[in-house]
């Protein structure tokens, strides 16, 4: 099942016309669905995948060239051979491949060259001397460790200038996650709501939601059955991304489900040293697609001091909250007939998932908004430390243009009441607003509206979670 992804698939396209050799990398996070975009923009091409093998305890780099081999052996139809490294498997692809039509796919290629640290300087080497040589040669390197493609090949000395596309692919756009339920078309926003709340935009869970039975049951089946996907899943997240140190960035990941955190906030909770270490493992984190670094602004600048790093990834939430805990009775059979919203804190959480969604799709909503993107200057979450002459402050969404301040509150509840009202007016009478500003109070919500609040006719726009969809 394939939606959407058209911006990459004609980057993707034009890629693969283009009258030279030319070396694409494509990041993302698991599940997310790199593979299948190259595979699905590759149909009508001479297509050869090669992948890593997942991690394992005591896997070598033999292991991945005696595959890379049988891979290659099975794609040209030549003898199995024991290459003895790296050098000796590249030599032979592109002797293979130095006439004609190729596009040669490397996938999870952190794990193919992860054991053999020189592994990407015989890529390159081979690429100098060999693949460019013929014009109709594409190669793609792809991987869902994100950053051992950024420290390796997007930010190496080798490679510069040499990597002519990248692509960091994201989760679906909620208009497009809408397509699985095309075949269900009388499903209420608020059942699909429940399930992206779960899922997110993420098409590998997507994929699992049978729209015959409602989003009670799909979410039972995914993530309160045993062996559901959704059960197991973390486990195999962070074992094949991060190894030994899985414990290490989980445990940041885990003090930020209830709320954003700066590093030093994080580096406090952990009772570390705010060092590069740490630094590191947030970096690696966000080219995950898990967090996302949110700065602050104030008129035309950033201010790079102020910032916090966000879990912007809503089934790892969801799993920290609901499943972890309960593992043992989800093993057992004994909490498939759970009561969702009994669950605790379940609106709260929602909340956090809800507001999640929106900030994934900012496009979107500038979209909704009649927001020109030439005259953004930022689009982000917002908070602003108390002082002595301050308050505190913290806004769900903030948009600034040239001349328009977009407070957005982002609201789950079952009946939204009068009270939103007073709560943004009291974020506007704490943020410093410039004369020249016009500011703009947006409610995003799922859930049903006070008829006071329809009357009192307070805010600019009312963007309902059923506009997202559509």
């Amino acid at each position: 099942m394939f939606f959407g992804r058209e911006p990459e698939l004609e980057q993707l396209d034009n890629f693969f016309k283009k009258p030279i050799a030319a070396i694409a990398a494509c990041c993302g996070r698991r599940r997310i669905g790199k593979s299948t975009l190259i595979e699905h923009a590759a149909k009508g091409y001479p297509f050869y995948e090669f992948y890593g093998l997942p991690p394992r305890e005591g896997i070598t780099n033999q292991d991945q060239l005696d595959n890379f081999s049988r891979l290659l052996s099975k794609h040209f139809s030549i003898p199995f051979v024991q290459f003895s490294d790296w050098q000796e498997a590249f030599d032979m692809l592109a002797g293979l491949t130095k006439q004609g039509n190729y596009v040669v796919f490397l996938d999870e290629i952190s794990w193919m060259g992860g054991k053999d640290k020189d592994f990407p300087g015989k890529l390159k080497g081979v690429w100098d001397t060999q693949f460019k040589k013929n014009p109709a040669f594409k190669l793609i390197l792809c991987g869902s460790v994100s950053s051992w493609i950024q420290e390796n090949i997007l930010r190496s000395k080798g490679f510069v200038g040499r990597v002519s596309l990248t692509i960091d692919l994201e989760e679906l756009p909620l208009h497009q996650a809408n397509r699985f339920w095309s075949e269900a078309p009388y499903i209420s926003s608020y059942e699909k709501f429940k399930i992206l709340c779960v899922t997110g935009g993420i098409p590998r869970y997507l994929e699992e939601i049978n729209p015959k039975i409602d989003a009670e049951k799909n979410i039972k089946q995914l993530a309160f059955t045993a062996g559901g996907l959704l059960v197991t899943e973390f486990d195999k997240i962070f074992s094949d991304l991060f190894g030994k140190n899985a414990e290490e960035y989980q445990s940041i990941i885990r003090l930020l489900v209830h709320q954003p955190l700066s590093a030093e906030e994080i580096a406090k909770l952990l009772n570390i040293e705010l060092s590069g270490h740490l630094s590191n493992k947030l970096t690696v984190l966000k080219e995950c697609g898990f967090l996302v670094r949110d700065y602050v602004w104030q008129e035309k600048k950033c201010l790079q001091k102020l910032s916090k790093y966000r879990l912007r990834d809503n089934y790892l939430r969801f799993y920290l909250k609901y499943i972890e805990s309960k593992k043992e009775l989800i093993e057992k059979k004994l909490y498939q007939d759970i009561d969702l919203e009994n669950l605790p804190n379940w609106s709260n959480i929602m909340g956090l998932q809800f507001e999640n969604l929106v900030l994934n799709n900012l496009n979107q909503i500038v979209k909704i908004l009649g927001i020109s993107p030439e005259s953004l200057y930022s689009a982000s979450p917002y908070f602003q430390n108390p002082t002595k002459s301050n308050l505190g402050c913290q806004v769900d969404l903030l948009i600034q243009t040239k001349y328009t301040l977009y407070l957005i509150e982002i609201k789950f509840c079952k009946m939204i009441g009068i009270e939103i009202i007073d709560e943004v007016i009291q974020k506007i009478e704490r943020l410093k607003i410039p004369k020249t500003v016009s500011l703009r109070p947006v409610l995003i919500y799922q859930g049903e509206l006070s008829k006071q609040i329809l009357k009192e006719n307070f805010f600019s726009n009312l963007i309902a979670f059923d506009d997202l969809l559509t």
